[in-house]
């Protein structure tokens, strides 16, 4: 019997194995590339964002664009909202036939990930809880009708714990992806995104209308160094793409392609050697390529400020000039 137990066991870590890991990826020429855009990002880079922003749109003529909007960028003080400088970004979006993608909640994309306002602080879980239905509802009522908002995307990897956030709650993720779906009435698909490499993805199926993932291809972690995932071929998201199409008839995107140096420390404490060393327009290139043989067809690429820091403080335009082929 246990032999038998363990021949059974293994067949299935073998099937499993072929299933995720043996074949040939599959190009798709007619994927569709956008960028991650952050205010914060290009702030603390040094940047005028507007500058970053209106480069993003006309030079580079991104037309898919996924824009992050940290609670206390929109919620300064209690109660109190401003919009300002989102409705800019939506009205320079809509001027040019943009598609943009709202990322809401507490948790959004870039370090720390959890952008809590000072006030809010000191709060207990239930009451941030509820200040942020409040923040997700204000933003839903405001671009309800605007057709340039054509996805909400509610929180970020919110069953990863990384970053600098106070608890985790899938109860009340539900709960944050009901009222949206409630408040909109022009019934927008929500996207709830997850780890690529360690996860399945199926939690964020159940939950959302399009499941995100992030693909990788090195990082840095603690206690291990420089990391990279070259075991993993671009058949291993496809396989799990179409099991999560199989299982729940919902789209796989990838809502963050590394194009950016990951390294031992933030990105703005990086040496510039190091930067170039990690990121550069080969290694753009090789990620672009392996994200077209994962089958999927819509990519927003991490790192657009970035390039443009090292294009307008280090003269250096390749990385800017590699992207905008993708575009041109």
């Amino acid at each position: 019997m246990i032999k038998k137990i363990i021949l059974i066991i293994l067949i299935v870590v073998i099937a499993i194995f072929l299933f995720f890991f043996v074949g040939k990826g599959k190009e798709r020429k007619d994927a569709v590339f956008g960028v991650t855009f952050s205010i914060r990002h290009s702030k603390n880079l040094g940047l005028d964002y507007k500058k970053v922003y209106l480069s993003i749109l006309d030079d580079l003529k991104v037309r898919n664009l996924r824009i992050v909007v940290p609670w206390d960028e929109i919620e300064e003080k209690e109660g109190k909202y401003s919009f300002g400088i989102l409705d800019w970004e939506i009205n320079e979006a809509e001027n040019r036939g943009v598609k943009v993608t709202l990322a809401i909640g507490m948790k959004v994309p870039r370090w720390p990930e959890c952008f809590i306002p000072s006030f809010a602080l000191t709060k207990t879980k239930e009451e941030q809880q509820r200040m942020i239905l409040n923040l997700i509802r204000e933003i839903v009522l405001r671009y309800k009708e605007n057709k340039t908002v054509s996805f909400f995307q509610i929180e970020n990897e919110p069953f990863f714990s990384f970053g600098n956030c106070p608890w985790y709650d899938k109860n009340f993720l539900k709960n944050e992806v009901k009222l949206a779906k409630r408040l909109d009435i022009s019934k927008r698909k929500v996207i709830i995104t997850d780890s690529g490499e360690w996860s399945l993805w199926f939690r964020a199926a159940r939950i959302g209308d399009i499941v995100g993932t992030s693909l990788y291809r090195e990082t840095y972690m603690d206690k291990i160094g420089y990391y990279f995932y070259s075991y993993f071929p671009p058949v291993f998201y496809r396989r799990k793409a179409q099991l999560i199409n199989l299982l729940f008839r919902k789209e796989v995107i990838v809502s963050e392609l590394q194009a950016e140096p990951w390294g031992n420390s933030l990105l703005y404490d990086l040496p510039l050697e190091k930067q170039k060393e990690l990121m550069n327009k080969d290694i753009f290139r090789k990620n672009i390529e392996f994200a077209r043989m994962t089958g999927l067809k819509e990519f927003y690429l991490w790192g657009v400020e970035w390039w443009y820091k090292m294009k307008e403080d280090q003269k250096d335009s390749s990385m800017w000039n590699e992207a905008k082929t993708l575009w041109q």
